[in-house]
C-alpha cells in the first residue's frame, strides 16, 4: 500500500470518530423534539404537515398499533411503486420511451426499495424513466431510511421508560427523521456532488462520436439527488447500472471519500444518538467500539488479502474489476463500508474481488446489519445480540440478566434469537433451493465455487438489506425476482417485529438499580463478551457454506486454478 492510501483510510476513520458524535447530539434533539438549529427553518413546516394529516405528534401508540403503522405504511409505498412501475410507460418524464417494466421485475424492485435493500435486477439508464426514478425510488430512499430510525426510538424509548404503555407517535417519528436530518443532508452532499461533476438534469440522454467513428449514447438524469440519498439512507441503488463505478455517479476522488463517508455517517451517529437519549454515553461509546472492531478487522483481512500475491493473475497488485481512478485500497475501503452498513453501492465489481475479500463482503452481511448496519436499523440489530450477550453473561454468573436496569426474560431472548436466526435461515434455505434446481443454477455465470458464491452472495445481499451483488448472477428471471424479492421481505420484516415485540415487552418494566452484582454493559469485557458473540454466532451458521464457495475457492486459486 502507498502512503496516501494509509493516509486516506486513517482520515476516514477519524472523521467517522469526529462527526458521529456530533450529528448524534443532534439527531438525540429531533427524535426528542427539542428544539434545534434547523427548528427556525422547518418547525412551522413541520406543524403544516400535522395539521393537513390530521395527526398529534403528542399522541403516542403502543407497540402493536406503532408496528402495524410501520408495516402498513410500507406496504402501500411498496404497493404504489410497483403501480408505478408497471405504468411508467404511458407516464410523463420519460425521455428515451422506456416501457412499461414487467410485472416480475417491478414487483421485485418495489419490494426491494421498500425495504431499504435497493437490490436492482436491472440497468437503471435503460429500465427507469425519469420520474420513476425520483417519485418512485427516491422516495423510497428517504421513507424506507426513516422507517429504520422510527423502530429504533421505538426500542430506545422502552428502554429508557419505567412501567410504560407507549412508544411514541410513529408519525412524528417518521416526520422529523425526514424533514431534519435526512432532506438537510442530502441537499448539501447532493450539492457538493454537482459541484464535482455528478449530473442532475432532466435533459435527453446525448448521442456522441467515438474515436473510431462509432455512436454512443451518454445517459443523463436527475442522479445527484438521488446518489446523495443512496448513501446516507443506506439504499445503494444506483441511478445507473455500473453504481458509484461510473463516472456520473462518482467522478472524483472527493465524491468517492464523500460517498463512503456518508454510508457510515448516519449508523455511526445512530449510536451516540442513542447514548444521548438514554443518558449513557460509555454505553454508546462500548457499542460503537464494538462495531469498529468488527469493521477494522474485516476491512484489514480485505486488504492483506487484495495485496497478496495472487497465482491467476501473478500479480500482488489485485486491480481486476477496479477503477484504477481510485486503486485498490479505496475500492477495498469502499466494499466494507458498503456492506457493514445496507448500503450496497459499489465503485468495483465484487465478483472480481479475491475470494477471501469476496466472503468478507458475504460475511459482514450475513452478520446482520449490525457492523454500522442500516440507518437506524444497525442499532437495533446490536440490540438483539446485545440481548443475547447479556443473557450469556447471566447464565454465567448465575444472575438473572439485564441491560440498563430492564431484566432480559426467557420473552424477549426468545424475540431476539428469531431477529437473529430467521433471517439466516433465509440465506440458506434460498441458497440450497437456487444451488438444487435448474431455474438457480441456469443464471450462474461461474462454475465451481465461485459460481456458488455468486447464488450465496446474492441471498446474503438481500436478506441483509444491502443490494450489492456478485455481477455474474443474472437474478432478472421469474425464480429470482421471486425468491429474492421474499429474502428482502424476510430480511426486513422478521427484524422489525421481533424487535417491536421486544419493545413492547421492556416498555412495561421496572429499571432496577445498578448493584454492585450488576454486570456491567459499558466495558472493554463486555465488549469483547459482544464481538466474540457475533462471530461465534456467524461463524457456527455460515463456516459450512463459505467453505463450499470463497474458502475452497482461495485454496484452488492458490494452485493455479480459475473458475
Amino acid at each position: 500500500m502507498h502512503l496516501n492510501e494509509i493516509i486516506q483510510i486513517l482520515l476516514y476513520i477519524v472523521l467517522l470518530l469526529v462527526l458521529a458524535p456530533l450529528l448524534g447530539k443532534f439527531m438525540a434533539k429531533v427524535f426528542q423534539g427539542e428544539k434545534n438549529i434547523l427548528t427556525p427553518v422547518f418547525g412551522r413546516f413541520e406543524s403544516l404537515i400535522y395539521r393537513v394529516l390530521r395527526i398529534d405528534p403528542n399522541e403516542e401508540m403502543n407497540w402493536i398499533t406503532y408496528m402495524w403503522c410501520v408495516i402498513i405504511f410500507k406496504l402501500m409505498g411498496m404497493f404504489i411503486l410497483f403501480l408505478l412501475l408497471i405504468t411508467q410507460g404511458w407516464l410523463p418524464l420519460n425521455p428515451q420511451n422506456l416501457p412499461n417494466v414487467k410485472w416480475d421485475l417491478a414487483l421485485n424492485t418495489a419490494i426491494s426499495f421498500s425495504t431499504n435493500t435497493n437490490w436492482q435486477n436491472y440497468g437503471g439508464e435503460n429500465t427507469m424513466s425519469y420520474l420513476s426514478q425520483m417519485l418512485g425510488l427516491t422516495v423510497q430512499n428517504f421513507v424506507s431510511a426513516a422507517t429504520g430510525f422510527v423502530v429504533m426510538l421505538a426500542i430506545i424509548r422502552a428502554l429508557m421508560r419505567r412501567k410504560g404503555k407507549t412508544l411514541g407517535n410513529f408519525w412524528a417519528d417518521m416526520v422529523r427523521s425526514i424533514l431534519y436530518i435526512l432532506i438537510p443532508l442530502s441537499i448539501i452532499v447532493a450539492v457538493i456532488l454537482v459541484s464535482q461533476g455528478v449530473v442532475q438534469t432532466f435533459a435527453n440522454y446525448e448521442t456522441i462520436k467515438t474515436i473510431t467513428g462509432a455512436d454512443q449514447v451518454i445517459p443523463l438524469g436527475p442522479a445527484a439527488s438521488q446518489i446523495a440519498i443512496k448513501h446516507l439512507g443506506t439504499n445503494g441503488g444506483g441511478f445507473f447500472n455500473a453504481n458509484s463505478a461510473f463516472p456520473f455517479e462518482n467522478p472524483t476522488p472527493l465524491t468517492n471519500f464523500l460517498e463512503m463517508l456518508a454510508q457510515l455517517l448516519l449508523p455511526a451517529a445512530c449510536v451516540y444518538a442513542y447514548g444521548r437519549m438514554i443518558g449513557k454515553i460509555k454505553e454508546a461509546k462500548a457499542i460503537f467500539a464494538a462495531m469498529l472492531i468488527v469493521f477494522i478487522i474485516g476491512l484489514g483481512v480485505s486488504l492483506y488479502s487484495e495485496y497478496s500475491y495472487n497465482p491467476v493473475l501473478s500479480t500482488a497488485h489485485n486491480m481486476e474489476g477496479k477503477e484504477t481512478r481510485f486503486g485498490v485500497a479505496n475500492s477495498i475501503l469502499f466494499s466494507v463500508s458498503t456492506t457493514a452498513t445496507s448500503c450496497g453501492g459499489v465503485n468495483a465489481m465484487h465478483d472480481s474481488l479475491t475470494p477471501i475479500s469476496g466472503m468478507v463482503c458475504m460475511f459482514n452481511m450475513q452478520l446482520g446489519e449490525i457492523i454500522f448496519g442500516g440507518v437506524g436499523s444497525g442499532l437495533y440489530g446490536m440490540l438483539a445480540f446485545i440481548f443475547l450477550a447479556v443473557f450469556i453473561s447471566g447464565l454465567m454468573v448465575g444472575r438473572t440478566p439485564e441491560y440498563l436496569g430492564k431484566k432480559i426474560e426467557a420473552f424477549d431472548v426468545k424475540m431476539a434469537i428469531i431477529a437473529i436466526m430467521l433471517p439466516n435461515a433465509g440465506i440458506l434455505i434460498f441458497t440450497a433451493i437456487a444451488a438444487s434446481i435448474n431455474a438457480g443454477i441456469s443464471s450462474v455465470l461461474n462454475s465451481g465455487p465461485h459460481g456458488f458464491s455468486e447464488i450465496i452472495y446474492a441471498y446474503s445481499s438481500t436478506v441483509g438489506n444491502n443490494g450489492s451483488a456478485f455481477g455474474g448472477l443474472n437474478g432478472n428471471t421469474l425464480f429470482y425476482n421471486l425468491t429474492l424479492g421474499a429474502d428482502m421481505l424476510i430480511g426486513r420484516y422478521a427484524v422489525i417485529v421481533p424487535v417491536m415485540a421486544i419493545a413492547g415487552n421492556l416498555v412495561k418494566k421496572n429499571i432496577t438499580p445498578a448493584s454492585s452484582g450488576t454486570f456491567a454493559t459499558d466495558n472493554a469485557l463486555f465488549v469483547a463478551l459482544l464481538v466474540g458473540v457475533i462471530f461465534i454466532v456467524a461463524a457456527l451458521t455460515f463456516f459450512p457454506v463459505l467453505n463450499l464457495g470463497p474458502i475452497i475457492e482461495h485454496l484452488l486459486m492458490m494452485k493455479g486454478v480459475s473458475f
